[in-house]
């Protein structure tokens, strides 16, 4: 686990409160910055493979060399629980959801050189909503976890604060656009605040915020690591789970069993 002791200011707690969102700046240590890198990097290739072996350029929301969202890995990676589960991440989502959080769902976003694609303005509940029309559910944590420096020129995140995207107690109904099969929830004009932050920061917002991000015109890779954070499981109305429900913080401290949770994955897989 980090040692990190790491807390979260107050006016950060405050914001996120009243606008939805925190910008933590270099907050990622070290190591466990080198350990995210070397597991992207990893995936990356696993994904390319996957899609030569279907002899495919794209498939779902992944496009070859320009765009990736590779999700839920962590269980095939010895080291990413290590992040996932560490006490920073303890910290910050105990900071916006309090005592008790499970993680809901985690994934790279990658966006390559020179051109990786845009993605359009949405709400991260909107994707659970548009899966499942009738669910309701209180807004979980999305943790957007740079890898790089980000900017304006390399695709950064753009936030709507809540109090610009009327977003604080409802989610939008979102449409898919068929060219990219992004789904799209905000068609306003305002365009957001852009996210400027170095390699290793924490952009944490609620699953409520409009946010979208730019293309990638820089030679070099834009890579981040997105965990996302719940207090309660998030289920369908079959009763069914979306996503994970992984046990992390229980009144306040940290409950996670790295080795209990493989051996109940690798059980589930024998049923399977």
């Amino acid at each position: 686990m980090s040692t990190t002791d790491y807390k979260v200011p107050q006016d950060q707690i405050d914001q996120y409160n009243d606008e939805g969102y925190m910008i933590l700046e270099g907050v990622i240590p070290a190591g466990l910055l080198t350990i995210l890198r070397e597991e992207c990097s990893y995936f990356m290739g696993y994904c390319d493979a996957e899609m030569d072996a279907r002899q495919v350029e794209k498939e779902g929301l992944n496009y070859r060399r320009n765009r990736y969202f590779i999700g839920n890995r962590y269980h095939t990676s010895p080291r990413l629980w290590r992040f996932i589960y560490s006490n920073l991440m303890a910290e910050v989502s105990r900071a916006a959801l309090g005592p008790n959080v499970q993680l809901f769902n985690e994934q790279w976003v990658v966006k390559a050189a020179e051109k990786g694609g845009a993605f359009s303005w949405h709400q991260d509940s909107g994707y659970v909503k548009h899966g499942d029309a009738q669910t309701t559910h209180r807004p979980y944590l999305t943790c957007w976890c740079t890898l790089d420096d980000v900017s304006e020129a390399n695709g950064s995140v753009y936030l709507l604060p809540h109090s610009r995207g009327g977003t604080k107690d409802h989610v939008a109904d979102h449409v898919r656009d068929a060219g990219t099969n992004d789904l799209v929830g905000y068609r306003g004009d305002d365009p957001g605040i852009s996210i400027t932050a170095p390699a290793g920061s924490i952009v944490a917002f609620t699953s409520y915020n409009f946010h979208r991000s730019g293309r990638n015109t820089t030679p070099h890779m834009r890579r981040v690591y997105l965990t996302q954070y719940s207090a309660e499981p998030i289920l369908k109305q079959d009763g069914g789970l979306w996503g994970q429900a992984v046990p992390f913080l229980e009144n306040g401290d940290v409950v996670y069993d790295y080795a209990a949770d493989m051996a109940a994955r690798t059980q589930q897989q024998h049923q399977e």
